[in-house]
């Protein structure tokens, strides 16, 4: 859709660096076009339908190491002018670092299939269809699946140009595409959430019946769920739920975090932080990941960081300023998601690698224990601290076996604790957007009942 752009960006972009370089400082253009679409049905009717496009363009001057930014979505000759001023007045009035630097031309960037030509080109009344059959596939799954709160589907492209004065010239646009499905099961009186979501980077990888059905089965599964006595015992964690607790890891290996002291992981390279079966990565060039792209936003080349290897920490994510100010490169984790922001460091697809066993193998050594579906309130976990304390469902676990629903308890624990207990890891690896996990057995949890 944006291909066209790229010649009268870059040109535009081009003459922003030049009036830069006669004024003596360090510029940056980024430029981001992007569009997203969102179709929602509830009863076979099209309930909600959103297009909407955005253009803009951030300018960032560095000028004797102090910092000004300033955007707009006005490409005109006497705006963009105008904005580059903006950005140099700005930096008059910033603190100086000699951090504050731009990455330069050493890039070679990787090719990545990140666009899907099929996901424009599918009609919008094929994209409304596939929201229904989604909508009728849960209900024919078992008819106490009675409320479908939200069925739809969603698509998205952006394209990126980066070009700056130290030679950074950076193009590139990807697509995705999703569905999901919020729905209501009940049965004498009670009822139950069930959800499925699936992004794809490619329109003949979206499965409609499978989000369907995984999610009818969530909610018909976990009828007359109830309360578990408290204890402390053997747990196992569902991909979806392991990638909550990625997200809280994301936090602690956030080199911002720990140059600020805000994380668990500060002074802890080289340290034994999880098990030995541990593997963690951030993979910028994963061939299906949601977060693939072969640049960041500041223009770096993307590529993939092990962060902890068989449970030892090796490193941290980096943006330009948090490696200068480590005297390291960055990783290619300068995040951006609109032109109207800075970079700062963030995650691409950040993923935990699996290990051997089947989920019912973990399941099977476990004589009595807590299969986790499900957490609540991970958001009020303590990435300094590392301690949790979090709402969970699931099922328990009789004799290696899945057995009554369970809801309504807590599981808390430290982080650093939980990560040391991981005894065992799966081998069904799941994106849920751009964190993936396995399942992931715990040799003992705390679980809060009644």
């Amino acid at each position: 859709m944006y291909q066209d752009y790229y010649s009268s960006d870059a040109e535009m972009a081009g003459k922003l660096l030049d009036i830069a370089r006669r004024k003596k400082v360090e510029a940056e253009v980024f430029v981001m076009r992007s569009r997203e679409l969102s179709i929602e049905v509830i009863d076979g009717q099209v309930d909600t339908f959103i297009e909407a496009e955005a253009s803009g363009l951030g300018i960032r001057v560095i000028n004797d190491g102090r910092l000004g930014f300033a955007y707009s979505s006005d490409f005109s000759q006497p705006a963009l002018q105008k904005l580059l001023d903006d950005a140099v007045t700005m930096a008059k009035y910033t603190t100086q670092s000699e951090h504050n630097r731009l990455p330069q031309n050493a890039q070679t960037y990787p090719e990545l299939a990140v666009f899907d030509n099929n996901i424009s080109h599918v009609s919008v009344e094929e994209k409304i269809e596939l929201a229904r059959h989604m909508e009728r596939t849960a209900r024919a799954y078992d008819s106490r699946v009675t409320v479908i709160e939200r069925a739809g589907y969603e698509d998205g492209e952006v394209s990126q140009l980066i070009m700056n004065t130290r030679g950074i010239n950076a193009f590139a646009r990807g697509n995705y595409c999703g569905g999901y499905l919020f729905l209501v099961a009940e049965q004498d009186g009670d009822a139950q959430n069930g959800f499925s979501v699936s992004l794809k980077k490619s329109y003949a990888d979206l499965k409609p019946e499978a989000i369907a059905t995984e999610a009818a089965s969530k909610a018909v599964r976990s009828l007359k769920a109830r309360v578990i006595p408290s204890a402390r015992i053997p747990c196992l964690l569902d991909p979806y739920v392991m990638t909550r607790f990625l997200g809280m890891i994301a936090r602690m290996v956030d080199a911002e975090a720990v140059q600020k002291g805000k994380s668990l992981f500060v002074g802890a390279i080289g340290q034994q932080v999880a098990s030995v079966n541990f593997n963690l990565v951030d993979d910028g060039l994963y061939a299906d990941g949601i977060a693939s792209f072969p640049f960041d936003g500041e223009g770096v080349a993307s590529q993939t960081t092990s962060l902890i290897e068989k449970g030892q920490l090796k490193g941290y994510l980096y943006d330009t300023y948090t490696a200068s100010s480590d005297g390291t490169d960055s990783t290619g984790n300068g995040q951006r998601g609109s032109f109207r922001g800075l970079p700062s460091v963030g995650t691409t697809n950040f993923m935990l690698l699996p290990g051997e066993k089947s989920r019912q193998n973990l399941c099977s050594d476990i004589d009595y224990g807590f299969y986790i579906t499900e957490v609540m309130g991970m958001h009020t976990a303590n990435p300094i601290s590392g301690d949790f304390s979090v709402g969970a469902a699931g099922f328990i676990i009789r004799q290696g076996q899945e057995a009554e629903p369970v809801r309504g308890v807590t599981i808390a624990g430290n982080i650093t604790e939980l990560l040391k207990d991981i005894d065992a890891i799966g081998n069904d690896v799941r994106f849920f957007g751009g964190k993936a996990a396995p399942t992931v057995r715990i040799r003992s949890l705390s679980i809060g009942g009644e």
